[in-house]
């Protein structure tokens, strides 16, 4: 093997949503990256559209979600099933596929609307996503290199080497301490790897055709139709740009007359322009790979999980909160701060988020059809508690075990390690912040209401090499919300809370412990696998 051209702390596999946001939050961590891309450019479809509270939090934290347009303050995405959209319209649901048993009689007063988050989401199709995120990654000197095909991948106890073919079909080896493969649900990575994948499977193969055309007039406030006729039986769906697909339910291949044919059927009349951009043709498939790493191969996005499109929006956002969940772990062990075994969590903490995503599907309507007759269809959860109370387990936290819940709201949660630490408004300066953006500076944290824990860590950053930050409530942010600090962290006046630079809540004490620098320097070191300590 020629020795490698280029040397890289990490390559990047895929530059889609996930393997873009990857390189984002490396760069954050100001770890040098390295993106190889087979396609020349970001695809014409734009795929996915809904992404979540939680995938913005993390945009947040990038410095990119002020370009990132949020949904409007109480929308409510409808789905109707529709003769056709100008035609006869059967009934309307919510994204949210409630179950009318939920719902309340018009007689009683809605129940408050819980905010679970500073961010409201987005409703912005891939491809303009993708457009931000490359963008960003550019400006911030991620080297994106498309037209980049992968032949092989080779690692040993160092590294990983990686044959490229370029644009001429010159291959050339690019060599990394690790690797991320982000490259799709076809993933070139991992089946060099021989990873194999288990789930549902795949269900049908699906062709769409992407057009533009003047239908707003006609939505009526709903953006999702399910076409029910005799003869079409298809899913259409605006992008919010004058932008439609129509989705068929079979693997037909239709010429344009055809295709132009089935539109104005869906929209139910034919005197309107309609102006065709491209198609496609997908797999309908529910697949998890059996491992997310191999060596110091990490499998990320689809080429983890294969999750079809759903109202939880788990495909795009689980790839997302995938890298959001590996990159610091990358950084705090390219830097020396943490041992090798911090990355073994990342397998501990996401596959059995993508497992219980794979199962929430089929718990809800829109895929419990395809389900086998003896397969019974799981428990459905909580919308809330999917998003922003799935819990982790690994060595990674220290207060969790296998007889907790796999998800519960966070305010069910009440703190508990191995929980995402709950969104709660404190003011600063005398400005109102979430205190996700108090905690979300990519360093560990420890929140408290006692002074006293100040003093604490700063006698064991004094010999560590993993360095905490203090947060004061009451002192460096004052709590507004409604309850009180304690109560949403589930500590006591003298307690305390660890956090990840991802915000996971590592690990609590209710209260002071009795020899509180030698306690919190044990867990440091426990929960950051921290390689050693400063000498005196």
């Amino acid at each position: 093997m020629k020795s490698p051209s280029v040397h890289q702390p990490v390559i990047i596999v895929g530059a889609n949503l996930v393997g873009l946001s990857a390189a984002l939050c490396l760069s954050k961590q100001r770890v040098p990256t390295i993106v190889l891309e087979k396609h020349a450019g970001i695809s014409k479809h734009p795929r996915a559209i809904g992404f979540t509270s939680r995938t913005l939090e993390i945009y947040r934290r990038l410095g990119i979600a002020d370009q990132i347009p949020e949904i409007p303050k109480d929308f409510n995405l409808m789905r109707a099933r529709v003769e056709s959209m100008t035609g006869k319209w059967f009934e309307s649901t919510s994204w949210s596929d409630t179950d009318s048993s939920n719902k309340r009689s018009n007689q009683e007063e809605p129940a408050p609307k819980k905010q679970y988050s500073p961010s409201r989401g987005a409703a912005l199709p891939q491809d303009q996503l993708e457009a931000i995120l490359q963008a960003a990654a550019v400006e911030r000197g991620v080297d994106i290199r498309r037209q980049h095909r992968v032949a092989d991948v080779q690692q040993n106890a160092h590294s990983v080497t990686v044959t490229v073919v370029d644009p001429q079909e010159k291959e050339t080896q690019i060599e990394g301490s690790y690797l991320i493969a982000a490259d799709g649900n076809r993933s070139t990575v991992r089946e060099l790897l021989h990873i194999p994948r288990n789930g549902r499977g795949h269900m049908q193969t699906m062709r769409s055709v992407l057009f533009r055309a003047p239908l707003e007039q006609y939505m009526q406030g709903v953006h999702q139709f399910n076409i029910d006729q005799p003869d079409l039986k298809a899913f259409m769906t605006t992008y919010n740009d004058g932008r439609w697909v129509l989705m068929f339910h079979d693997d037909v291949e239709r010429d344009e007359p055809t295709l132009r044919s089935a539109i104005n059927q869906a929209i139910g009349r034919s005197d309107l322009p309609v102006d065709i951009i491209t198609t496609g043709r997908w797999d309908l498939a529910a697949l998890v790979a059996d491992t997310f790493q191999s060596g110091r191969v990490f499998l990320a996005g689809d080429a983890a999980h294969t999750l079809p499109p759903n109202r939880g929006g788990y495909g795009a956002n689980t790839g997302i909160h995938d890298v959001d969940n590996l990159a610091w772990k990358l950084a705090a062990v390219l830097s020396g701060k943490s041992s090798p075994g911090l990355l073994d969590t990342y397998d501990a903490e996401r596959r059995p988020v993508a497992l219980l995503r794979h199962d929430q599907i089929f718990a809800r309507a829109d895929y419990k059809v395809h389900l086998d007759k003896a397969t019974p269809a799981g428990k459905k959860l909580d919308d809330n508690a999917m998003e922003f109370g799935q819990l982790y387990l690994s060595k990674g936290f220290i207060g969790v075990d296998n007889n907790l819940p796999r998800a519960l709201k966070p305010d069910e949660w009440a703190g508990q390690p191995g929980t995402h630490v709950p969104h709660f408004w404190v003011t600063q300066g005398g400005n109102p912040i979430s205190i996700l953006d108090v905690v979300g500076e990519d360093s560990w944290t420890l929140v408290s209401e006692s002074a006293e824990w100040g003093d604490v860590v700063a006698q064991v950053n004094l010999r560590s090499l993993v360095t905490l930050k203090h947060v004061c409530i009451g002192r460096d942010v004052q709590f507004t919300d409604e309850g009180s600090f304690q109560e949403a962290l589930g500590v006591s006046a003298t307690g305390a809370s660890l956090l990840r630079p991802d915000g996971y809540i590592a690990w609590r004490t209710k209260g002071m412990p009795a020899n509180p620098v030698k306690c919190l320097n044990d867990v440091v070191a426990q929960v950051t696998f921290r390689v050693n300590s400063r000498q005196d």
